[in-house]
């Protein structure tokens, strides 16, 4: 499906989104605020971006429909997301492995620097509905016409769906998180050095519930399980995971000429990702009394409680040159990482603790090509990157027009947690070879009339996958396997209405290890109106429908999806109502989410033990403000 604009540069966002008349007055509005992306200054690409004031999909305040349901989480805002569909790792080198409140931080390529005339403010609240708040606050103004600042702020805040005493339980809340975004972009009078620098923050705090505890209901003298128990008791009740993000950023270039620049970015970056359960003790009798597995497959040292967090600290700096000649770009450059891992764990029941570290500096050489065709909608792009000594990354792309194709071949070495991990509960060293994945892609972008087609395939052999097993333990499979991904867009617009979709249809020749739905699908119809003359009314509906398939589990002691074979999840169509409005610069939304619950069956789990959020009424506003 085309992204639609999204707002604000907002966490969990994929979208991005004239000049002053001053011969009598100064006129301060959406063409006076602009704003520009590193990738685009890292790549030679001049462009600025105005404001976006339309109202297509302000109403997607959850960080699911943001990413276009490509990710899935536990049911409610705020709790562990990963991807529905096989990702190749985006980097080379070793990653720390901890990945699923990664879309509620701030992400680096998607930082807005602003170029403002006047103080920018933009505003937006959302009332999610079911006890479920978002708030974004973002400014920016600039100091000299050369140098700007601002700030974001994140807020938002859930509470359980289950497993609590209702309103009065001091332990309702079931995810927070902060996040603070501080950022400046500096150029000189001649436009030969630029300067870009943020400091990114997140504290995300969640209260680990296991999963849905089946229901019990008396029917004449037998009792029976309640499949759809909204509001039943959790497997974990004293659990939580917390994890912190202390990022700064710097980016600067100067350019001694257009063909010869010089580059340098600098990364910091401080993470810290605990857990703590202080009751394990009730997880294997409870489990027994109710038929089930116990939650934690085994328990090494301390039978009470698990406490446990990993500290990770990374310095990275990449040193090169770049430059554009008659439509010819390139990049050539070193990057060197300097990273140290030190885990933390009890083990025993006097409250002692064991630790381990993993220490590592790595070596980078890359070189980035580019022909920018002299119609401006055309380029090729290739690059290699090298890891001396051991990983390696291959990539080329054709964009027109009318197609886009590409491949890329990376083989990663295996992420710090899945080469070590020791805690209460887990305890493994690996000794992984090299992940390989070789991606073959490509996409028609066809137009008839008033539709809009893009049909489009993906092609994975994947080497050496490494995953998590049923007993949540890494694993690696010594062979190889493959994954085709069919897909088709479909767009329809003729005047003020509109329809959009998106379906998947996936096939994976090692269904045992790689769980996907094979059937995925979106779809929008909405319908556009005024309203005396002022207000700007969109009101639609959206679809969103994967197959029924055995998706990963969640375990929280290492933040980790897992193989499960005892639970088949989605197979439903769920619907959401909305309207969204506009009056002059403010943007409103109503929507009603998960409105067909009932219609044929009372609800349906997301992940395993976890139900999709009940039938929630919501209500946001998105307030631009420029002076």
């Amino acid at each position: 499906m085309p992204r639609l604009p999204q707002g604000g540069g907002r966490p969990g966002s994929s979208g991005s989104g004239g000049g002053i008349d001053d011969s009598t007055k100064v006129i301060y509005g959406p063409t006076t605020t602009r704003f520009f992306l590193e990738p685009d200054v890292f790549n030679n690409r001049k462009r600025l971006y105005t404001i976006d004031t339309l109202f297509d999909g302000v109403h997607m305040y959850n960080f699911v429909q943001r990413n276009d349901n490509l990710y899935q989480d536990l049911g409610a805002l705020g709790t562990p997301m990963r991807p529905v569909f096989y990702q190749e790792p985006a980097q080379i080198g070793a990653q720390p492995g901890y990945y699923v409140y990664a879309p509620y931080a701030y992400q680096t390529p998607q930082v807005r620097y602003y170029d403002t005339k006047s103080p920018f403010t933009n505003m937006y609240l959302v009332l999610g509905g079911r006890n479920q708040n978002l708030l974004n606050f973002d400014m920016a103004q600039n100091i000299t016409s050369r140098w700007n600042v601002g700030f974001n702020v994140q807020r938002f805040t859930s509470q359980k769906q289950f497993g609590t005493s209702g309103t009065s339980d001091p332990l309702r809340l079931l995810a927070q998180n902060w996040g603070f975004l501080g950022h400046t972009n500096y150029r000189s009078k001649n436009d030969k050095y630029t300067l870009l620098l943020h400091f990114n923050h997140m504290n995300h705090q969640v209260a680990d519930q296991g999963g849905l505890l089946p229901g019990i209901q008396l029917v004449g003298f037998d009792t029976v399980r309640v499949r759809y128990d909204y509001e039943g008791r959790a497997r974990l009740n004293q659990a939580g995971t917390r994890e912190i993000r202390n990022d700064w950023h710097l980016y600067h270039q100067y350019v001694l000429d257009q063909g010869f620049q010089l580059y340098h970015r600098l990364d910091y970056r401080r993470h810290i990702n605990g857990f703590t359960d202080e009751n394990i003790s009730t997880d294997r009798p409870l489990s027994a009394a109710e038929g089930l597995r116990p939650f934690y497959p085994t328990i090494l040292y301390d039978s009470t409680k698990t406490i446990q967090d990993v500290r990770y600290r990374e310095i990275e700096n990449n040193f090169g040159l770049k430059g554009i000649y008659r439509g010819f770009n390139y990049r050539a450059y070193y990057r060197q990482r300097f990273y140290r891992q030190n885990g933390r764990y009890n083990d025993s029941p006097d409250d002692t603790f064991n630790t381990y570290r993993i220490q590592r500096l790595e070596n980078f050489v890359g070189l980035w090509l580019g022909y920018y065709f002299p119609d401006s909608t055309s380029r090729v792009t290739a690059e290699v990157e090298y890891l001396l000594g051991r990983d390696f990354r291959l990539e080329g792309q054709l964009e027109s027009r009318w197609f886009t194709a590409g491949y890329r071949s990376i083989f990663s070495s295996p992420t710090l947690i899945q080469e070590r991990f020791q805690s209460n509960n887990f305890f493994w060293r690996n000794n992984f070879g090299l992940q390989g994945t070789n991606h073959a892609y490509g996409m028609l972008n066809l137009r008839v009339k008033k539709w809009r087609f893009q049909p489009a395939l993906d092609y994975y052999l994947i080497n050496n996958y490494i995953y998590f097993d049923t007993q949540a333990t890494a694993r690696q499979f010594s062979g190889a396997f493959s994954m085709l991904r069919a897909g088709l867009g479909a767009q329809y617009r003729t005047g003020k209405f509109q329809a959009l979709t998106q379906v998947y249809y996936t096939l994976v020749s090692r269904g045992d290890l790689l769980r996907v739905p094979r059937l995925f699908l979106n779809a929008r119809i909405a319908y556009d109106f005024l309203y005396a003359k002022v207000l700007f009314i969109q009101t639609g509906v959206e679809l969103h429908y994967k197959s029924r398939y055995f998706a990963d589990a969640y375990m929280p002691v290492m933040q980790q999806f897992h193989l499960q074979n005892d639970q088949a999840v989605e197979g439903y169509l769920l619907a959401d109502v909305f309207a969204n409005l506009r009056i002059n610069r403010v943007r409103l939304f109503v929507k009603m989410s998960h409105a067909n619950q009932g219609l044929f069956v009372p609800g349906y789990y997301v992940a395993p033990g976890f139900l999709q959020m009940r039938r929630t009424f919501g209500f946001g506003v998105h307030w631009y403000l420029f002076d």
